[in-house]
Formats: structure tokens, C-alpha cells, sequence
């Protein structure tokens, strides 16, 4: 296998996971900042419109669990120790070019999860803690 297919495969494992960390916030941190926000007739409308919507929201545990073990995946493919761009200069200089943006996309993913994390996982239990000081 060539070295530009092993790349092109990084960068579609770490756009799916881009892809897959943003349904983390449409489960969980979207439907949150909505309601906190006074807005729940738009999420109800949301939910209406797109009823898929209900079903992440009830099996977050996988979307998390999923979209997590790709990210850790996505991490290792991006920063493995036995990765090397070819010698060839104009392959180098695009090998450079698409590990630049692997590990930017990566980095929003992450982001993205982490919000998503916070908002379905750590938030409720924050409020309840502060609450009570």
C-alpha cells in the first residue's frame, strides 16, 4: 500500500470522527443550551422535525462510547511513532500539508467531544453541587 492511501485513509478516519464527535453535540449539548437557554419550544420543534434526534438522545451512551473509541483511534493514526512522509519533495511537501490538517480536525473533534461530554455528563451534577453552597 502507497503512502498517500495510508494518508488519505488518516484523513478520512479523523473526518468521520469530526463527523461523529459533532453527533455528541446534537444528542446532548444542543437540546441542553436550548432549554438552559428559554428556548424549549425550538427544541420541541426540533425534536419534531427531526425525531432521530430523541433516539441519539436515549442511546448516549453508545454515541459517546463510539465516537470516543474512534477519536482514540484517530489519535494513535495521527501521532503513531512509525509515520514518515516520502522523500519525494512535491509528496512531502502535500504529505506535510494533510498532517497539518489530520491534526487540526483532530484537535476540533476533540473539542467537540469534550463539550459534548461536559454538557451531557458533567453539567446537571456542577449546577446540584454549586446548588447547594
Amino acid at each position: 500500500m502507497s503512502e498517500m492511501t495510508t494518508r488519505f485513509r488518516e484523513g478520512a478516519v479523523t473526518f468521520l470522527t469530526l463527523f461523529t464527535s459533532t453527533g455528541t453535540l446534537v444528542c446532548c449539548a444542543l437540546p441542553i443550551m436550548l432549554v438552559t437557554l428559554g428556548l424549549g419550544a425550538a427544541m420541541a420543534g426540533l425534536t419534531s422535525t427531526f425525531p432521530w434526534m430523541v433516539t441519539l438522545s436515549q442511546h448516549k451512551i453508545w454515541v459517546f462510547a463510539g465516537s470516543g473509541l474512534l477519536l482514540v483511534f484517530s489519535v494513535w493514526m495521527v501521532f503513531r511513532p512509525d509515520r514518515a512522509c516520502p522523500a519525494d519533495p512535491k509528496l512531502a511537501k502535500l504529505c506535510g500539508s494533510m498532517d497539518q490538517w489530520n491534526r487540526r480536525v483532530l484537535f476540533i473533534s476533540v473539542a467537540i467531544w469534550g463539550i459534548g461530554f461536559f454538557a451531557a455528563y458533567l453539567s446537571l451534577p456542577l449546577l446540584k453541587l454549586f446548588e447547594s453552597f
